[in-house]
């Protein structure tokens, strides 16, 4: 069992920078692929960022990418999420993701279905 928290949401003007944090606890996460999704009011979660269990390969949405970078410190146990050049349109509940592995191979999941853990969420608001 993997417990996440989430932190490190606010209100930012657009144009700005935030970065969001991931915590895990109740088991390492040296052998999980991570992932970010957010969800605006009155819309569907949508697939933000996605790593694989190294951290060295990634996948973003269209609409943030080379604005958002995902990371992911297995020492740490955490996944954080730089966000760059914000837009109104980021508003959101950003929350994290993690899917347990069997093996090494390295995966990437960009359906929120393919998850198995989830935080609770944090608010990133911005502001035009």
């Amino acid at each position: 069992q993997v417990q996440l928290v989430e932190s490190g949401g606010d209100l930012v003007q657009a144009g700005g920078s935030l970065r969001v944090s991931c915590a895990a606890s109740g088991r390492a996460l040296g052998r999980y692929a991570m992932g970010w999704f957010r969800q605006a009011p009155g819309k569907e979660r949508e697939f933000v960022a996605a790593i694989d269990w190294s951290g060295g390969i990634t996948d973003y949405a269209d609409s943030v990418k080379g604005r958002f970078t995902i990371s992911k410190d297995n020492a740490k146990s955490t996944v954080l999420l730089q966000m760059n050049n914000l837009k109104p349109e980021d508003t959101a509940v950003y929350s994290c993701a993690a899917r347990g592995q069997a093996s090494y191979t390295s995966y990437l999941y960009t359906r929120s279905r393919d998850y198995d853990y989830w935080g609770q969420g944090t608010q990133v608001t911005v502001s035009s």
